[in-house]
């Protein structure tokens, strides 16, 4: 109840403080490029329940037909505007509305996309059993993911294989151990990194 409360204050707060800011990157998002400001994907999250996970756009419209893996910051599909929110990591802010509804928290296990759901284990979907997360362990290690597919010839296996199973074994971790301090150091070393950029 206490981890509940804190994610519906911290997101009620953050989305008055940050109105402003959202304000302008919409106007820049919807500026230069094609297609709507913001852009929703299916992800599963308690309990194994779809939902829609909301971002800032930062790719042009139909991007997905080609791949839901990001495969470097030099992507042809990133708009310009969307370069920049990736790299501070600001297309993630509208998760705070997926916060206040209740589909996600500020800290657990990110949520993936039904695709790669699919090759969890059984021991892995216990993932799925606490509300996901904007930000996680796994999201720090990771900070810099696409850089680090675009150096495999093959992504999609390299992601599966090697990336998709250390997130889980890091969300594992999480999970066992989580505590309110826990997560705001989280929060605290998530600022950190988005800070040095």
């Amino acid at each position: 109840m206490i981890k509940r409360l804190f994610d519906i204050v911290f997101a009620l707060v953050m989305l008055v403080l940050l109105l402003p800011l959202f304000l302008l990157l919409a106007c820049w998002v919807s500026l230069d490029s094609r297609g709507g400001v913001f852009f929703g994907q299916d992800r599963v999250g308690l309990g194994g329940r779809h939902f829609k996970l909301w971002k800032f756009r930062t790719m042009r419209p139909q991007s997905e037909i080609s791949g839901q893996l990001t495969v470097g910051s030099s992507d042809s599909r990133i708009t310009g505007a969307g370069y920049f929110l990736r790299k501070f990591k600001v297309d993630e802010l509208p998760q705070l509305w997926n916060v206040l509804r209740g589909e996600m928290s500020v800290v657990g296990p990110r949520p993936e996309v039904p695709r790669y759901v699919a090759h969890y284990t059984n021991e892995q979907r216990a993932v799925l059993n606490v509300r996901p997360g904007i930000t996680d362990y796994a999201s720090l290690q990771y900070f810099d993911e696409s850089d680090l597919l675009a150096q495999s010839q093959n992504p999609e296996e390299t992601y599966i294989k090697e990336i998709l199973p250390t997130k889980l074994r890091l969300n594992l971790i999480y999970i066992q151990s989580r505590s309110f301090w826990g997560d705001l150091r989280i929060i605290a070393l998530t600022g950190l990194r988005i800070f040095r950029g």
